[in-house]
């Protein structure tokens, strides 16, 4: 499973002259970050239970190698979902206290539309293709 989960839900459409970030909105987004998140936390419990089903002691070293590596695949993916997790968490802090929405860096609306590909999204995007420019001279 990727970053993103498999929920669906529906865009929302703002009304002409609609406030950005208004309780129906911010609700619209929280909404969506609660799904993420127990979808994740599903995931995450499934992986254990799997895990410890499939913990066997094979005798032959490929087989033995074969499993660790996946589970090590697995462990990795859990630990990306573990983190996203987090910052769903933090999102519906910036919710709660009325910041959600807006760029960490310049301070402008981030967008619904944004928002709804992306809902952890910090930045505008502006910002964040500026960041990955940096990221990518710096690489260099």
């Amino acid at each position: 499973m990727s970053a993103q989960t498999n929920q669906s839900f529906t865009p929302y459409k703002a009304k002409k002259g609609e406030e950005y970030m208004n309780p129906k909105q911010l609700e619209h987004f929280r909404n969506i970050l609660t799904g993420m998140k127990l979808e994740l936390g599903q995931d995450i419990d499934r992986t254990v239970h799997t895990m410890q089903d499939e913990a066997t002691v094979f005798a032959d070293p490929n087989d033995r190698a074969s499993q660790e590596s996946d589970m090590s695949l697995e462990l990795r993916n859990r630990d990306r979902e573990r983190k996203l997790i987090k910052k769903i968490s933090d999102m519906l802090t910036k919710i709660d206290s009325g910041e959600y929405g807006y760029c960490d860096k310049c301070g402008i609306e981030i967008g619904l539309s944004r928002l709804e590909a992306r809902p952890t999204a910090t930045q505008c995007i502006d910002c964040k293709t500026l960041d990955e420019i940096r990221e990518r001279q710096v690489a260099k």
